[in-house]
């Protein structure tokens, strides 16, 4: 007789086989975080960088130049990527970063995607390439700056179409292939005051992981410093910082690995003026800039604006010079703790319906997944165990929950999903951070909550969102 294999028997198999591929996913993702750790902490270590501003807003004496500007005002008589290499080391910079392509959508690459690029101005010749081949020689790490908003190719918000994304897949991989080892990719214009380009309508996910396909060391950095809370890597590899704009690294927040720029000049690209207006004073880009935000885990990346004939300034170089007699990389920073992967994917719980217990006046439930961080639902003090739940409606995959707090307050609480038949645990226990990250194994619901269990003061929550996040 054949044996006869019951019901009960293939469920266990199934459920061990389960339990075994959830086990590899778990210990995957500490594996990847553990590898992201490695890589932030070098970059902290390299402490003081160069940024290069240099592209058809230098000839325009504007950052923002007119998007049909022709590529024939792009034309240096001395363009020079080693004079640049060289002024970087004077001043004992570890590293160098280009504006590949700005706001205005110029590319100083030899590029396929376009005819709006370098190789059809009077000059005719790869930047990039110079840059990186100038650097490295001068024993300097690469990093290239690259702007999703792109105002000459109309990609920016109620224009985006499909081959605008990807026309950006396109650069993003010969930036990654034709160069070498490249660093860090600064990405800028994305979900910033300044574009209003969401990370859905160009889609963050899927550029993140096309990054990290063609270079798995080269850290994602998105100029997002302002939005997001200081204690959340959201949409970054690296917490930056536009200081320029306003942004500023909070005095609490000395744990995340992160990125702070300004310009030695008045503005961030070569202007008529520069040669004559006074730049930054090096006593201040060294007690003001690069020591207390290294000794905050910060990087600080000094932008140096090359002028129309491809070099830089007099001053600027003099000042660079006085930089490096006083001030050196000691080595490491201190070490960073460890740190969960970033929130890369698109939060699902933005504007659904949202219930609760009873909320506090106007702080109603419908804060809590509104995507500020300004507002939040407030439980009414009386309520001893409150809760607060998001409803899809229509079932959805989900593998990530995040609560993030205006402040630390909410320490015990348990977070459930809706089977369709009985509310099931995905986290019950203690969690005192502001930006609570628990990922796990996909399930499929149409509602999740949280239910909390103590909190210091009143429980608030600023954002209670939710992620189908992918994983490879």
């Amino acid at each position: 007789m054949k044996p006869v294999t019951s019901q009960k028997n293939v469920l266990v198999l199934i459920l061990m086989a389960f339990c075994n591929f959830a086990g590899l996913a778990q210990s995957t993702q500490s594996e990847a975080s553990k590898k992201l750790n490695v890589l932030q902490q070098k970059f902290v270590d390299l402490r003081f960088g160069m940024f290069i501003h240099y592209n058809i807003p230098t000839y325009a004496n504007a950052d923002w130049p007119d998007p049909d500007a022709d590529p024939k005002l792009f034309n240096p008589k001395k363009l020079n990527a080693d004079q640049w290499a060289k002024a970087a080391k004077s001043a004992n910079m570890s590293y160098g970063c280009l504006t590949t392509k700005h706001h205005s959508g110029f590319c100083i690459w030899d590029t396929k995607s376009t005819d709006y690029n370098v190789m059809n101005s009077p000059y005719k010749k790869d930047v990039v390439k110079q840059f990186t081949d100038a650097f490295r020689a001068n024993g300097l790490k690469v990093m290239l700056y690259y702007s999703i908003l792109d105002t000459h190719h109309k990609l920016r918000p109620n224009q985006i179409t499909p081959k605008h994304i990807e026309m950006v897949k396109q650069q993003i991989t010969e930036l990654l292939t034709k160069y070498g080892k490249i660093e860090a990719l600064i990405i800028d214009g994305w979900d910033a005051p300044w574009s209003r380009i969401s990370y859905d309508q160009v889609p963050f996910e899927e550029i993140y992981h096309l990054i990290k396909t063609l270079q798995p060391d080269c850290l994602v950095m998105d100029l997002n410093g302002a939005k997001y809370p200081a204690e959340g890597l959201y949409y970054t590899d690296i917490k930056t910082y536009e200081m320029g704009a306003g942004q500023r690294m909070s005095k609490e927040s000395k744990v995340m690995p992160s990125l702070a720029c300004l310009p030695i000049n008045t503005s961030w690209f070569w202007k008529t003026d520069f040669p004559t207006v006074s730049v930054r004073k090096p006593q201040e880009i060294v007690d003001n800039l690069i020591k207390p935000l290294n000794a905050a885990s910060c990087n600080f990346i000094l932008n140096v604006a090359p002028n129309r004939d491809g070099l830089i300034d007099e001053n600027a170089l003099a000042s660079l010079k006085e930089v490096g007699k006083l001030w050196k990389n000691e080595g490491p920073t201190a070490a960073l703790p460890a740190l969960a992967l970033p929130v890369i994917s698109s939060n699902l719980a933005i504007d659904q319906a949202a219930n609760s217990t009873w909320s506090d006046d106007m702080n109603i439930m419908d804060f809590a997944n509104d995507d500020s961080y300004k507002s939040s639902w407030t439980s009414n003090s009386a309520v001893k165990k409150p809760w607060l739940e998001i409803d899809f409606k229509n079932e959805k995959d989900i593998n990530m929950m995040v609560l993030a707090e205006q402040k630390a307050n909410i320490d015990t609480y348990i977070l459930e999903y809706w089977n369709g038949v009985e509310w099931k645990k995905v986290f019950s226990g203690k969690n005192e951070d502001r930006i609570k990250i628990h990922r796990f194994d996909r399930v499929w619901t149409s509602k999740v909550r949280i239910r909390i269990e103590h909190s210091k003061e009143t429980p608030s929550i600023a954002e209670f969102q939710v992620f189908n996040e992918r994983r490879s």
